[in-house]
């Protein structure tokens, strides 16, 4: 029986113990003095990886709490755990299934093995499959109906068909390839589509229709719009396979739609949704950035395995954001995590990964299905400096929660414009700054003093400008949003997510809640358009149903 099936309890570790003994201990403890007693402290509590600089040094840590926090990692067997991730190891222990995201990013001649089948040959047919696809496109030799060469490529997929796709092609918009653009489409919505077609031309648009069930309703009915809206500007039947490419597991289901089966691609089931960016998933950043490119990103989420693979805990990236975020939330009461990048272009990042994060742990039983008996993954959410300091970040500041935060900015930027960027950095530097710092009381009277105030005015004013500070961050430095550093990053989260659910004891690969939500929608589907005979399960579902029916003009 493998250990993953019977995972250990976290919380029965020695290291869990000392932990809180150590949390305790710590109720005093300052940001402000542990800088100015320790002027190694920025040096100690900072690492380099994979183009990425990691600063940790604004967070509720001694050495003490890093050497439990590593203790607790070794009791809970993560090295194994990190081994048994690479070597495809069913970690997925309710669907029993491997979780080889990485396999996605391995050179040739590479092995991995899944049931005794060499994958890599199959990883790297796939890769040259969408090298050929993407030279043809921007060579103007993939044609449409009328003959005029592709223009736009339309990506059909939602969740982690849409999410990671979406962010990469989005940051890496300096690196776009001239010729193609790239659109998605997810949302059932039909004001999507309509706003989506309204500004494309048929006669020079391809559809990618990713789903790995080639069923997911939301993308199935986006590709049956999608094809009717072609159709209807004057495509035959027979031209559809010059409009349409599928990723999927399922190749009738797509040759039936009315796909070429040349111009289908694989996908595994040992590759989740939100860990598929790497694979035929991504084919629209290979589209928009060339495939020089795609194999950046891929080269550099594979330098970040290799130092999740082999460095030790103490100087691990993805290892000491996992151990950081156990100790928020299992130790300081912290319920959710901030993600502030500070660079237009990663805008949605916190997008990927609230899916990354929240579908992986958001998980109350074990692997083997007894209750957890800690606390497991947090909201995650966030958005781009410097806008969410004229918002949200009062919160941050002065609000009753501890919630950390991750500041991701770069030092060079794409598209200067006078002193901008030096602005953009020094804002997000003074954030995580004043969340460390914050302004004591006897700090907030001294200026309100010297600005000539009586004293009345001063007591009376103090309380509001005290800001408490000690609130911890993570600052992660690119050199510039290159392919290489984002597939590090992106990567160092997908592991990050894997450490906590390793500590935790949970299954970060399955979504069992996720699939309840679209059996329930068919069920109500069915009763709102009169196909299910009786009254809905409860009688709110019953009563919306019924004001929708009675009001419905579609």
């Amino acid at each position: 029986m493998h250990h993953y099936l019977k995972p250990l309890d976290a919380t029965q570790q020695p290291a869990w113990q000392a932990l809180r003994t150590q949390r305790e201990q710590m109720q005093a403890f300052s940001l402000r003095e542990a800088f100015a007693a320790d002027p190694q402290r920025f040096q100690r509590y900072s690492l380099n990886s994979g183009g990425l600089f990691l600063d940790y040094s604004k967070n509720l840590i001694d050495a003490r709490s890093q050497q439990l926090l590593v203790e607790l990692a070794e009791q809970m067997n993560l090295r194994q755990a990190i081994e048994q991730l690479f070597a495809g190891a069913p970690l997925n222990a309710s669907e029993n299934r491997p979780a080889l995201h990485t396999a996605l990013r391995r050179p040739i001649g590479d092995r991995v093995l899944v049931d005794g089948v060499d994958v890599m040959p199959q990883v790297h047919r796939v890769l040259a499959q969408m090298t050929e696809l993407v030279q043809r496109i921007h060579n103007g030799l993939w044609r449409g109906f009328s003959e005029k060469p592709i223009t736009d490529v339309v990506n059909i997929g939602i969740g982690g068909s849409f999410l990671g796709p979406q962010l990469v092609s989005e940051a890496l918009l300096p690196f776009a390839q001239r010729g193609v653009r790239c659109h998605y489409l997810a949302n059932i919505d039909g004001s999507e589509f309509h706003e989506l077609t309204a500004e494309l031309c048929a006669e020079t648009t391809l559809f990618i229709v990713s789903s790995k069930s080639f069923g997911t309703l939301e993308t199935l009915k986006n590709a049956q719009a999608a094809r009717r809206w072609v159709l209807a500007q004057g495509a035959r039947e027979s031209d559809l396979h010059r409009h349409f490419i599928a990723v999927s597991s399922n190749r009738q289901a797509a040759v039936a739609f009315g796909i070429a089966e040349e111009n289908i691609f694989p996908m595994w089931d040992w590759v989740g949704g939100r860990y598929s960016l790497w694979s035929a998933i991504g084919l629209p950043i290979a589209l928009a950035i060339g495939m020089g490119n795609f194999k950046e990103l891929l080269s550099g989420a594979y330098e970040m395995d290799q130092h999740f693979l082999s460095a030790p805990f103490a100087e691990n990236m993805p290892v000491l954001l996992g151990l950081l975020g156990v100790w928020y939330g299992d130790f300081w009461d912290s319920h959710s995590h901030a993600i502030l990048p500070y660079d237009h272009h990663l805008r949605n990042f916190n997008q990927h990964l609230q899916q990354l994060d929240m579908e992986s742990n958001g998980k109350r039983v074990r692997q083997d299905g007894s209750p957890v008996s800690c606390g497991t993954g947090p909201v995650i959410w966030g958005g781009v400096g410097c806008n969410g300091q004229h918002a949200y970040h009062q919160l941050l500041h002065q609000g009753t929660q501890l919630i950390p935060a991750d500041f991701i900015v770069p030092v060079t930027s794409y598209n200067p414009l006078a002193d901008h960027h030096q602005w953009l950095y020094a804002n997000c530097l003074s954030q995580s700054q004043a969340l460390m710092c914050g302004k004591t009381r006897a700090e907030a009277e001294a200026e309100l003093r010297a600005q000539g105030l009586a004293e009345e005015e001063v007591q009376r004013l103090a309380p509001h400008k005290a800001i408490p500070g000690n609130r911890p961050s993570n600052t992660l430095v690119l050199e510039r949003v290159s392919p290489q550093r984002l597939g590090a990053l992106i990567a160092l989260y997908e592991h990050k997510v894997f450490v906590q659910s390793v500590i935790w004891g949970i299954n970060a690969f399955d979504q069992w809640g996720v699939e309840l939500g679209k059996e329930l929608g068919k069920n109500v589907y069915g009763h709102l358009t009169g196909q299910e005979p009786g009254p809905a399960k409860d009688g709110s579902t019953q009563g919306l149903i019924e004001f929708f029916r009675a009001r419905h003009r579609g």
